[in-house]
């Protein structure tokens, strides 16, 4: 057979040369250049875009930095940029800052089992420079100027040729700019693996957003190169549920549980937020953090998943955020090129305890189910169902929304009655609660059939005072300051919410409906707020109220300095010259005042004009002596910030709507003086409750930022869901 073979080669064979240098070269074993190395370990680490973005992030982030900004372009393959505002880099570790295994966190092996920091390993800037054009601009603190370095292939290189490598100094803030340019330019194989650049910038986002949620007291923001709009916008100071509520949106961020549990037994502290069973989605979104490091866990995941599905329906899943702090001794996280996958000891036992703590958080808050319904579109009527159908009339059908048109015609003809639970009141103009009260006990206007009209017994002149640009820097930080306290649920509550009526004019309650839940609030704090806040947002620009005839200022003072002294005793005190050192500080600012606050003061001490804040809305008149000299004692005026921000909160609480005795006591007044009492009284309640249902509370609507402050004016009484569910039982 084998002489057969050599007698009757094949065609092919006979056509193959061998030669002795490729055998030889195919059998020994040989070193790769570096440079071969360095391109396959930087393969290996920069997988894509976002895996450099991650390497870029946690460096930032232990370098001390509370802003991080990113900007990308075509998905971070033509541009991606992290500035942040961490120590810097010192110059003198530029030249050896993109070499392999070059890191200020490690100095021996064993350093690997308390590591306790982000990037430790001083493999990502090596790699980054191996395959794209990387420049570095940082400053630190102790630096007079910054410096602007460029690196290719882990060295420094000028930035022209001719030119030298050395950084260069240029002009920068305390902290690090990295910019990487043409990632994998000299990879085109890797480089056209990638589908689509929005592809690669969505998973930038998402990375973004998963370390915005997790490192609170760290601001982040990212964009497109070139787009006005963010991607994502962090502030500095928002907690974890506004960070959640900013990334992932408020329908999870307020359905969501705390869950904090640790052992000393296996070493670790958990801490985060799920959802609970009001929350399901088709996919389930896992934050895990591991030693304050971004991971996967496919057994941890696989766990929570299996929680759920005693809680939500078929095919839904749940948001997850959990930071797990294990102690670094039984944690390996040298495992993984990209570090994204750890390994730690008695992993089995960590998860059945967290599983436990979840399982138990979800049973306690699982007493009622949170059904949302579909609102309508403006425009579209809101149906309305009488209580006491007359017998011609026929049931209406509600109209649907003009989004269902096209599916409702492949259904039946007859629509079917919606289910009571489901009628949510989205219009005050349908029906008033008060019309369900005895005639008696309705408000006078009501009562005799009149409907709550808009204000017209105001008459108003317009000047022609142009509108003044406000650029102080002391305004502009105080409505930061307010921006910073702003509670986004609170707000949203607010921005949509329908006033139901007065509750209680003398405590100041009101009830407004927000969705389908019903709230008591505090209007008296809620105006105080909310007129604060128009004080600064129309800060030099206020109307003006104007007296004819005049009032004089030291009679006004005067009559403020008896009421104070009658209520607090104080006999002691000189109220004759706190009335004069008053009056002395209101005249010696009477410029300033008129020019900022409109309130006007004539040269004789006249009182020419207040503040108008609001249009339809009269403060009380007979709170203005005490007004006015509150501005003595409570106004900073040696400091321009400090004097801005007294004023306007003594301003707004003057504008505040006072506590009004109700209809009886105003019933029981008899005689002439208290008949003249009763009208004036009843004439300012009429005036005060009707400017809170058609200007204040409809303006709270559409400007008031509300506050952390204000939750402890609102109190939610009802959800129309759990009602139901109650009267359903019955």
């Amino acid at each position: 057979m084998g002489n057969e073979m050599e007698l009757n080669p094949s065609p092919d064979s006979s056509k193959i040369k061998k030669t002795p240098t490729q055998t030889d070269a195919l059998g020994r074993i040989r070193a790769l250049s570096q440079d071969v190395v360095n391109k396959i370990a930087a393969g290996e680490i920069i997988v894509a875009p976002v895996h450099a973005l991650k390497e870029l992030l946690e460096n930032s982030v232990d370098a001390g930095s509370t802003s991080l900004e990113i900007i990308a372009k075509d998905g971070g393959l033509k541009l991606l940029q992290i500035s942040d505002n961490g120590h810097g880099i010192n110059r003198d570790d530029l030249p050896i800052l993109c070499e392999r295994f070059t890191t200020s966190k490690l100095k021996a092996f064993e350093d690997l089992t308390s590591i306790a920091t982000y990037g430790f390993r001083g493999e990502a800037l090596a790699s980054i420079s191996h395959i794209a054009h990387l420049s570095i601009i940082t400053r630190t603190k102790e630096s007079s100027c910054a410096y602007k370095a460029q690196y290719a292939d882990g060295k420094l290189v000028p930035a022209k040729p001719g030119q030298s490598a050395d950084p260069k100094p240029a002009a920068g803030q305390i902290g690090t700019r990295i910019t990487v340019e043409d990632l994998f330019y000299n990879i085109p194989t890797r480089r056209r693996a990638f589908r689509s650049g929005s592809e690669e910038y969505a998973k930038i986002l998402d990375m973004v957003g998963r370390y915005a949620v997790h490192c609170e007291g760290v601001a982040f923001s990212c964009k497109k190169q070139g787009d006005s709009s963010m991607g994502i916008f962090v502030p500095v100071n928002a907690s974890t549920i506004d960070r959640i509520r900013q990334i992932h949106g408020s329908s999870v961020a307020n359905e969501l549980v705390e869950v904090k549990v640790s052992s000393d037994r296996w070493g670790f502290t958990a801490s985060g937020w799920v959802s609970n069973a009001n929350y399901s989605v088709k996919r389930t979104t896992l934050l895990l953090f591991i030693n304050h490091r971004s991971v996967e866990s496919s057994a941890i995941k696989k766990a929570f998943e299996q929680i759920y599905t005693i809680f939500l329906p078929k095919g839904g899943h749940p948001f997850i955020y959990l930071s797990l702090e294990i102690d670094p001794q039984r944690v390996d996280v040298n495992v993984h090129p990209t570090k994204r996958e750890v390994n730690f000891l008695n992993e089995d036992e960590i998860i059945e305890t967290i599983c436990d703590e979840i399982r138990g958080g979800l049973t306690k808050v699982d007493t009622s189910r949170t059904f949302l319904t579909q609102s309508l579109l403006p425009g579209v009527s809101i149906p309305t169902i009488p209580l006491t159908p007359s017998k011609d009339s026929q049931p209406s059908t509600p109209q649907r929304d003009p989004r269902t048109t096209q599916k409702s015609t492949t259904q039946k003809s007859n629509s079917q009655r919606p289910y009571e639970n489901a009628l949510v009141r989205t219009d005050s103009r349908v029906r008033k609660i008060t019309s369900m009260l005895p005639p008696t006990t309705r408000p006078s206007n009501e009562a005799n059939g009149e409907e709550s009209q808009p204000l017209k017994d105001i008459e108003y002149e317009y000047s022609d005072k142009e509108h003044v640009s406000c650029r102080l820097t002391t305004i502009r930080e105080l409505r930061a300051a307010v921006r910073d306290e702003m509670h986004s649920a609170l707000t949203d509550v607010f921005a949509s919410h329908t006033f139901v009526g007065i509750v209680d004019a003398r405590k100041r309650i009101a009830a407004i409906q927000g969705g389908v839940k019903l709230y008591l609030v505090d209007y008296g704090m809620l105006c105080n707020e909310y007129f604060y806040q128009l004080g600064l947002t129309d800060f030099g620009n206020f109307g003006s109220i104007r007296f004819n005839p005049v009032l004089n200022l030291t009679e006004l003072l005067t009559v403020a300095a008896e009421q104070e002294k009658a209520v607090t005793g104080e006999d002691a005190l000189d109220w004759d010259e706190v009335v004069t050192l008053v009056r002395d500080q209101l005249m010696g600012r009477r410029n300033m005042l008129e020019e900022y606050f409109a309130l006007e003061i004539s040269e004789e001490g006249e009182l020419l004009s207040i503040p108008l804040m609001m249009k339809g809305y009269t403060p009380s008149l007979a709170k203005l002596p005490q007004f006015l000299l509150r501005l003595g004692p409570k106004v900073n005026w040696s400091s321009e910030k400090e004097c801005f921000h007294t004023f306007l909160v003594e301003l707004a609480a003057f504008y505040v709507p006072e506590p009004l005795p109700p209809e009886s006591v105003l019933g029981q007044m008899q005689g002439e003086e208290d008949a003249e009492e009763h009208g004036e009284l009843a004439a300012r309640r009429k005036h005060v409750l009707r400017a809170l249902e058609n200007v204040i509370f409809p303006a709270l609507k559409a400007r008031l930022v509300a506050t952390k402050g204000l939750l402890k004016g609102v109190v939610e009484v009802a959800d129309l869901k759990g009602l139901y569910r109650v009267f359903e039982r019955c």
